[in-house]
């Protein structure tokens, strides 16, 4: 009897120390999102996404008045409401501290941006109307992507919290983006070039998906080679 309940107390023991199973071990090499398709992705929002044979995602907003005509009341601020919505593209998984490398192409003028650590998925810039007291950028954090548009958040800018350096982006053009996130810091690069860092904002969160916005009904976005690499420790 003894032997048997040192057995049990070992086999409790020994259970107890190894790490649990995940089914979202870190990886630490560089994965490609956009492989095998966008089945990893959730679409949300007011927004079409497609993937074409060339690995480009594109991103647009559908002037469908028929789905605008069924939303109530129809007045001035349902429509403004309509029009400002945002669509979003995310990432079924959640990253803690990794590495993100995509290139971009928005027109002019034309206004994106990149979701990282955002647990409530732009629950509030999908609604109509948006409420943009608590959008990705307020609840967790948004790399802006900004051409010609009026607004003083330049590409790069980690949104509302550090601008970025101006002049690096190619306008009309692909762009290259690497994004570093960290516990205690988050670092953006455009074309090679650091353009904006800041240490986070406290009480935010340090995991979440990683998202593609479409910032309103004008929204036409593309994205390629969307790679990410996670930080194990």
């Amino acid at each position: 009897m003894r032997t048997r309940k040192f057995v049990l107390i070992l086999a409790v023991s020994l259970a107890l120390a190894l790490p649990m199973p995940s089914q979202e071990a870190c990886n630490p090499a560089w994965v490609d999102l956009l492989k095998p398709g966008l089945e990893g992705w959730q679409k949300l929002g007011e927004g079409k996404w497609n993937l074409d044979a060339n690995g480009v995602v594109t991103g647009y907003r559908d002037e469908d008045f028929n789905r605008l005509k069924a939303l109530a009341p129809f007045d001035f601020q349902m429509v403004r409401g309509w029009v400002l919505a945002q669509g979003w593209l995310y990432t079924a998984r959640e990253y803690e501290e990794f590495d993100l490398s995509l290139e971009y192409w928005v027109r002019a003028p034309g206004n994106s941006g990149i979701s990282i650590r955002d647990q409530t998925r732009a629950a509030c810039g999908i609604k109509i109307p948006p409420d943009f007291a608590c959008t990705p950028s307020k609840t967790g954090y948004e790399i802006q992507i900004n051409s010609d548009w009026p607004d003083k958040w330049v590409s790069g800018s980690i949104y509302t919290l550090a601008n970025a350096k101006d002049g690096v982006q190619k306008r009309l053009d692909w762009n290259r983006m690497e994004i570093e996130s960290r516990k205690d810091a988050i670092r953006v690069k455009i074309n090679g070039e650091l353009v904006a860092e800041h240490p986070g904002a406290a009480g935010r969160p340090l995991k979440g998906p990683i998202g593609l916005q479409l910032h309103d009904l004008t929204s036409y976005s593309r994205f390629r080679n969307i790679r990410v690499k996670e930080i194990c420790r």
